[in-house]
């Protein structure tokens, strides 16, 4: 007997088909003599549709209301799934985040899990019961519910996977699997059988928006093999693991974001400690900056640009501006720009790589703004209404359709 957690997104149980459709996926998987958990996230645009009755009436809500508020389009669709299991005669119950064991920080709105006391999840797996599992949850010290931000039921579901010692996660989404590029804006995009978590966090990270950055983390720190498969089709999908076995394929995947924004500080004194302290202010912030160019020194004054998300991108001008060091100098922030990557731990070992990028991207007439590499992946800032086209014209120039 095996205990498999499985994991379905808010498009798989938007409405009551497809609500009964996963209880179907979860009772046969039971039937097969598996014990299973599974984790389901609010139904179709819940969360948003929440946040939109929250914005009428309150803009600026404390992000502990927000959490009271967002943790409860999880609880419908818990209960829903757990009514259809019912319906189909297994013995089925469901939990909040805090009833699962999820303690989690007090950052409010993107809690960090601490650990998952799983007494009530083996009590429930003993009696030989489905537990169906609200992702996204959780409850801090304070015994206020948290949420983990976008995309957090992949990690939920991670944690238990560890937690439990699982045999298999699998994560249900509304695409078979792991492409070289969004399959609905490349139709030549190739499902992958395999890949690495290094590769897949990469590509989480760049934009690709199959799996949550985060949950790969998790499931490569403590070595949970995952599954990304559809809830509407029933094929083979793309295993994520350590290690996979070599192909030929130099490049896993082409992938855009358009959540970013670009900002520039001109004319800047030349002296030590200036990028410091300006990263610093925005790391105080929790505002993550991405890619960073420093210009070469010229008549005392240098100029800075880097990226942080779309979200912080006035946050982060409105602190530079009150430092004392930016005092007079000219700040930009853009966010019609996007950043477009390849993804692929082959290209360490193949010269070249980078020049044929920028060959597909000059071949199209693509000005590039800023580079970013890494051992496994290679990032470029555009326009971001050059975006899909610069993602095809990559993607034909590393993986053609033959």
């Amino acid at each position: 007997m095996s205990l498999i957690v499985q994991k379905f997104g808010g498009s798989s149980v938007a409405d009551a088909a497809r609500v009964m459709n996963v209880a179907r996926i979860v009772t046969d998987t039971y039937r097969a003599g598996n014990d299973v958990v599974v984790v389901v996230s609010a139904q179709g645009d819940t969360t948003d549709d929440l946040i939109d009755k929250a914005l009428e009436i309150n803009p600026n809500a404390a992000k502990r209301e927000m959490d009271q508020l967002l943790t409860a389009g999880e609880q419908i669709s818990i209960s829903l799934l757990a009514m259809a299991i019912e319906k189909l005669g297994l013995p089925v119950i469901s939990l909040l985040g805090w009833q699962a064991g999820f303690n989690t920080n007090s950052v409010y709105g993107a809690a960090r899990i601490k650990n998952i006391k799983t007494n009530r999840l083996q009590a429930e797996i003993a009696k030989h019961n489905i537990v169906v599992v609200a992702g996204f949850q959780g409850i801090n010290r304070y015994d206020d519910l948290t949420t983990l931000g976008r995309g957090g039921s992949d990690t939920s579901a991670v944690a238990i996977a560890a937690a439990l010692h699982a045999d298999k996660c699998q994560i249900f989404t509304d695409v078979e699997g792991v492409y070289t590029a969004d399959p609905r804006k490349v139709p030549e995009a190739k499902k992958l059988a395999e890949i690495t978590y290094d590769e897949m966090l990469e590509l989480a990270t760049l934009g690709a928006q199959v799996l949550n950055n985060r949950s790969v983390e998790m499931a490569k720190k403590y070595s949970v093999e995952l599954e990304v498969l559809s809830s509407l089709n029933p094929v083979a999908g793309t295993i994520v693991k350590e290690k996979v076995k070599m192909e030929k394929m130099l490049i896993r995947g082409v992938t855009k974001d358009k959540d970013v924004a670009l900002i520039s500080v001109v004319g800047l004194e030349d002296n030590p400690g200036v990028a410091f302290k300006i990263f610093a202010k925005l790391a105080q912030k929790n505002i993550n900056v991405d890619i960073i160019l420093q210009s070469v020194g010229r008549n005392g004054t240098k100029d800075l640009t880097f990226t942080v998300n779309k979200e912080n991108g006035p946050i982060a001008v409105e602190l530079l501006e009150d430092m004392e060091i930016i005092d007079g100098k000219k700040i930009t922030c853009a966010t019609n720009v996007a950043k477009v990557s390849i993804v692929g731990a082959g290209m360490e070992s193949h010269p070249g790589t980078a020049s044929k990028m920028f060959e597909a991207l000059y071949a199209q007439n693509i000005n590039i703004q800023m580079i970013s590499t890494s051992e496994i992946k290679i990032s470029v800032i555009i326009d971001a209404e050059e975006a899909d086209r610069a993602v095809s014209a990559v993607h034909n120039a590393f993986i053609p359709n033959d």
